[in-house]
């Protein structure tokens, strides 16, 4: 079986609604999980925007990091709090961020991994540091990518 991640409120490639936008109601949008593989003790999730302008200074504006979600964890709800640690987005918020873009549509993208081991790193870790705690521990990856626009 494949790891998937889908939504029922946009597909893959699709408009987000914008009650999931950070002007709008600012909650997650529900998201479905299939095929988490034999082996997985967790899944980490990030929501990145990597078509942010050269000016904001950062390459990729990151909305949403949680790590150590059990991976028996197969719906995330609208509005989730997380059973998992939340990691800090660029903004500094630990939780969703939604979009918000400043200029044009924007692609985002929902990217879950299902790992062999718990993290050992804290509330508040960085994308940056998740990745590298990541390393090796990578068993397979699903992603989801919705389009959202001012």
């Amino acid at each position: 079986m494949i790891l998937t991640l889908t939504s029922p409120a946009f597909e893959h490639g699709g408009v987000i609604p914008k009650k999931y936008g950070q002007d709008f109601e600012d909650v997650n949008p529900p998201l479905v999980i299939k095929g988490v593989p034999d082996g997985a003790v967790s899944l980490a999730l990030f929501m990145d925007d990597p078509d942010i302008p050269k000016a904001a200074g950062v390459p990729v504006w990151d909305h949403w990091v949680v790590f150590n979600i059990p991976s028996t964890v197969k719906i995330i709800p609208e509005a989730w709090t997380p059973k998992g640690v939340r990691g800090v987005g660029t903004r500094g918020k630990l939780d969703y961020s939604g979009p918000r873009p400043p200029d044009c549509e924007h692609r985002y993208f929902f990217k879950l991994y299902a790992l062999d081991d718990m993290l050992n790193l804290e509330e508040g870790a960085t994308k940056q540091e998740l990745l590298d705690a990541m390393q090796g521990h990578i068993i397979t990856s699903a992603e989801l990518i919705g389009r959202f626009a001012p």
